[in-house]
C-alpha cells in the first residue's frame, strides 16, 4: 500500500500524516508514506484544496482532515477495492 499525503507542509498536513500514522498502527498494516508538497503535482492529483489523501493511487479525501476513526475504514476499503 502507497499513500500520499498532500499539501504545502500546513498543520493541517502534518496533522493529516500523523492521523493516518495512528490509523495504520491500529489496524496492524503497514504503507510506504509519501508527503507530496509540489503544487503542480498535487492540482495534477485532482487535489484543489489541501489536505489531501490518495491511497493506491485514488484520491480518498481533500480539503479537510478526517479523525483517526473515519480513516480507518477509508485505509480498508483501499485494502479491500485490491482483493
Amino acid at each position: 500500500m502507497h499513500i500520499k499525503v498532500l499539501g504545502k507542509g500546513c498543520k493541517n498536513c502534518a496533522l493529516l500524516e500523523r492521523h493516518v500514522t495512528k490509523a495504520l498502527a491500529d489496524l496492524g498494516l503497514k504503507a510506504s508514506l509519501e508527503k507530496v508538497t509540489d503544487m503542480d503535482a498535487i492540482i495534477d492529483l485532482g487535489v484543489m484544496k489541501t489536505p489531501g489523501l490518495v491511497i493506491d493511487d485514488v484520491l480518498v479525501l481533500s480539503g479537510r482532515v478526517p479523525a483517526v476513526s473515519e480513516l480507518k475504514p477509508l485505509i480498508e476499503a483501499r485494502i479491500s477495492s485490491k482483493t
